[in-house]
């Protein structure tokens, strides 16, 4: 038997999902995966992957598995999954499906923006990474990969192409979003921007963020802290942070980017269990596809300001006077 616990418990799933065979068999069905050339084996392994992206940090549970399997968009995860394998016909089917609506999703992301990005660049550009390409060659990073059908495919799309304008953004403002990692999938409400009016709760959502960021940011070491806010808020260099702080230049940056995942981490825990100080306890606790409206709808309506969150001092603005006047 397997003695490494990473090569037991990819035991233990393949025996989990043989036990639920016929199901999979009848999901590859109602897939259409056959349309694509995708065989059992491949599409098997596309579920396979899912489930251990979902239950990576618990353990699976026959019934959690098989309820979780059920909610699968399997047909997106076909159509991606015979993409990510380069079925031509699947590649056909989903340009001539998919660029109109790409292209919409993003003249509604890019609307009134100032990033300079064109809608359709924004839209277009997203085919090189979803098929792959390498320095004019098709590789193994189509961004596919990353998706497991949690969510439908428009949705998950749409998310990316919020996340390379954000990437713009964030090059124009020198802002670091707490967006997830690019391409990295997370469960979302289905909604077609084209048809649908806006969420009733949107501004509700927005709100639960900013108050667990700010709870959040509180929690943080006070160092980390002062690194947040000599970065975002007063604009400083790398090496003017380690001058100040007396650390390299490399390890403001290491911690820079250790604090931004331990915040989001805590932004996460507050919104899912309602509590992370004070300000927000006896809220009702958020689904993980609430969750990630609260952080794509406060990257939409607008940038987080650090300036905001970190409030100059008057003691800051004096001292920085004393400078400018010698």
């Amino acid at each position: 038997m397997p003695s490494d616990p990473q090569q037991s418990a990819a035991a233990d799933l393949a025996s989990l999902l043989r036990k639920i065979q016929s199901r999979l068999d009848s999901l590859y069905a109602e897939s259409g995966a056959s349309n694509w050339n995708l065989t059992h084996l491949q599409f098997n392994a596309a579920i396979e992957r899912s489930v251990r992206k979902r239950f990576a940090d618990c353990l699976m549970a026959e019934v959690a598995v098989e309820e979780y399997i059920e909610t699968l968009h399997v047909e997106d995860l076909a159509l991606a999954t015979s993409c990510m394998q380069g079925s031509e016909p699947a590649w056909e089917y989903f340009i001539r499906s998919y660029r109109p609506y790409l292209r919409a999703s993003a003249a509604s992301i890019t609307k009134n923006s100032r990033s300079g990005m064109d809608a359709q660049e924004l839209a277009d550009s997203l085919f090189a990474e979803l098929y792959g390409l390498v320095d004019g060659k098709r590789g193994e990073t189509s961004l596919f990969r990353y998706f497991h059908g949690r969510s439908s495919l428009r949705t998950w799309l749409r998310t990316i192409l919020a996340q390379r304008h954000i990437d713009r953004l964030r090059q124009a403002r020198r802002w670091k979003s707490l967006e997830p990692e690019h391409g990295d999938e997370r469960p979302v409400l289905p909604r077609d921007i084209t048809t649908a009016p806006l969420d009733p709760h949107r501004d509700r959502y927005v709100h639960r963020f900013l108050v667990s960021l700010t709870d959040c940011l509180a929690k943080l070491e006070a160092q980390d802290r002062k690194r947040l806010e000599l970065y975002y808020a007063r604009e400083k260099t790398l090496a003017e942070i380690g001058r100040m702080l007396g650390e390299h230049e490399s390890s403001v940056s290491r911690n820079l980017e250790r604090a931004r995942r331990e915040l989001r981490a805590k932004v996460e825990a507050s919104l899912r269990t309602g509590y992370s100080g004070d300000s927000t306890s006896g809220l009702a606790p958020l689904s993980d596809a609430e969750i990630t409206l609260c952080f794509q709808y406060a990257a939409e309506d607008a940038p987080i300001d650090f300036r905001q969150l970190f409030p100059e001092k008057p003691a800051d603005r004096k001292q920085a006077g004393r400078k400018e006047s010698s």
